[in-house]
């Protein structure tokens, strides 16, 4: 597929610009015909000039920054009177993220074919989530597109707060195992070696723990490429595994029963759903309809089917607290709290206060997580020390007394 840039005139003689992926410029030609625009310009974009030449391997992306940016200024500038397109145009023109520009540019030109808006971002599938353009959709039928966007906004800045704040938790630990593995690699493969050299030449029986470091070793140094090749086939494999839908499933359940973390992880999810839920609901979603829509961005394939399951139970007339139950899923509190929404015909609002436990819970772990990681860090970092410590300096109490009583 080839990124085309264009220009023509809509059903109304109005100039549009946009962007759009194709085989070639007649099938780019062939599709902006079907969406009522006459094209009078298409270019390719070229990622070989000189201007552009390191976007051929560095393609900018959407942040989820830039995403809650747009959100914020689509509702203020709504709020304002200004209409959908001028809004959509001024935001273009600001916009630093050329790709990002380029989506808008899409957007506009789809708006101006005659789409709706929940349409033409759902053809930027990279940028907007299904849940996003649900949303959108919920927004235009309602007439409170404005309060849509500002109620993603607070959606997705509670996302980003959440990752970055894992993201800090985390970063001290993987710092720790990847210095723990660097140093793994240096003392097998140079450190050791040396202290085998010196150990061979006094002709002394070593000790059980020493001759087993220097059999691992041994074993590096001669196998390391295969070892290097091995560990890249593994993680390609894991990869590839994950990304089927089996593994995919897989994996997300084993990382809810993670030690330490997958408390955090799974809380997290949970958080994702019903501040999700909450605003679908609050916004006028069907319930069946917001379950299916939420299963899609809680971005975990295990608990998707858990909510999935629960709107099967719901659409068959069965209750939100009964399907809830069923799901194993959440704990006897949030249960309560979802049996008193559905006796008050309030879920949206419990699913909030839902929504707000499980952040503040996810908050507490993620600050206490230093605190959790750190002993079994310092406790796997004192066995290697200890082992090593053993097995290379427990032969030189012998190496002592063959200096002085060398042998013949």
């Amino acid at each position: 597929m080839t990124h085309f840039s264009y220009k023509g005139r809509n059903a109304q003689g109005e100039t549009v610009e946009g962007a759009l992926d194709a085989e070639s410029a007649g099938a780019c030609a062939d599709e902006l015909y079907r969406e009522g625009v006459t094209p009078v310009e298409i270019n390719a974009v070229s990622f070989g000039s000189k201007k552009n030449w390191l976007g051929f391997f560095v393609r900018e992306k959407v942040s989820q920054v830039d995403l809650m940016l747009f959100s914020r200024q689509m509702h203020t500038l709504l709020k304002a009177g200004v209409p959908i397109l001028r809004a959509l145009s001024g935001l273009q023109e600001s916009m630093h993220n050329k790709a990002f520009a380029a989506a808008i540019a899409s957007v506009r030109g789809n708006l101006d074919s005659g789409r709706e808006l929940s349409v033409s971002l759902s053809r930027q599938p990279q940028i907007f989530s299904p849940f996003y353009v649900n949303m959108v959709r919920v927004g235009e039928t309602t007439g409170m597109l404005d309060e849509v966007f500002l109620r993603l906004y607070r959606y997705l800045e509670f996302e980003h707060r959440a990752r970055e704040q894992i993201r800090s938790a985390l970063r001290y630990p993987a710092f720790v195992i990847a210095a723990l593995l660097v140093a793994l690699v240096v003392v097998n493969l140079f450190v050791i070696p040396v202290f085998a050299k010196v150990y061979s030449g006094f002709h002394v029986g070593l000790p059980a723990i020493t001759r087993l470091l220097i059999a691992f070793s041994d074993f590096w140094v001669k196998f390391w490429p295969l070892m290097l090749a091995g560990g890249m086939a593994c993680v390609y494999a894991f990869r590839f595994y994950v990304g089927t839908s089996r593994g995919r499933y897989q994996w997300d359940k084993f990382k809810l029963g993670l030690p330490v973390v997958g408390e955090i992880i799974r809380k997290a999810t949970l958080a994702r759903f019903a501040r999700s839920f909450s605003l679908a609901s609050q916004s006028g979603v069907p319930i069946v309809l917001g379950f299916s829509v939420v299963a899609q961005v809680v971005e975990n394939a295990y608990v998707s089917e858990r909510i999935e399951g629960m709107r099967s139970g719901v659409e068959r007339g069965e209750s939100i607290l009964r399907t809830a139950i069923n799901a194993g899923i959440f704990n006897p509190v949030v249960l309560q709290m979802i049996a008193v929404g559905e006796e008050t015909g309030q879920v949206d609002d419990l699913m909030h206060e839902v929504a707000e436990m499980y952040e503040h819970e996810v908050e507490y772990e993620v600050a206490n997580l230093g605190a959790k990681i750190e002993p079994l860090l310092i406790v796997g970092l004192g066995i290697l020390v200890l082992i090593l410590a053993l097995g290379v300096y427990l032969p030189l109490w012998d190496l002592g007394h063959a200096a002085l009583h060398p042998k013949g």
